[in-house]
């Protein structure tokens, strides 16, 4: 179960990023986030964003037009 849950539907790029920043200033490490978005672009973004910021990718999935990721705090 995350630790927090953000809901970024509707938002282009780079807002969705620009959330999961937010949030992830305030989760200690190893909390869980997770974010939906319906910007298809936000795949490629989320796993690049995970990689520079040393955050865990922990899934990635996409349903009816809604991805759904869930991502580690280090």
């Amino acid at each position: 179960m995350p630790d927090k849950v953000i809901n970024a539907k509707g938002l282009q790029c780079p807002g969705p990023i620009v959330q999961l920043m937010k949030e992830m200033k305030d989760c200690f490490p190893k909390d869980i986030i997770c974010i939906e978005v319906t910007d298809y672009s936000f795949k490629k973004d989320v796993v690049t964003w995970c990689r520079k910021t040393n955050n865990e990718l922990l899934s990635i999935e996409e349903q009816e037009g809604v991805y759904r990721a869930r991502i580690m705090k280090n």
